[in-house]
């Protein structure tokens, strides 16, 4: 892979794991809990979601 795929791969897993994060963060404990999710989890759970 060249420097530039890299770079762009990078960020294309930084925005998805930012996207995932932002959308479980706005959730209540509720909708978390509903989706069997604690609010501990989410960094884990968006890292997982971006390949990291």
């Amino acid at each position: 892979m060249t420097v530039a795929v890299n770079i762009l791969a990078s960020y294309k897993n930084w925005r998805k794991y930012r996207e995932t994060y932002g959308e479980l963060m706005r959730l209540t404990n509720r909708e978390l809990n509903d989706l069997g999710i604690n609010r501990g989890d989410i960094t884990q759970i968006a890292k997982q979601t971006a390949g990291y």
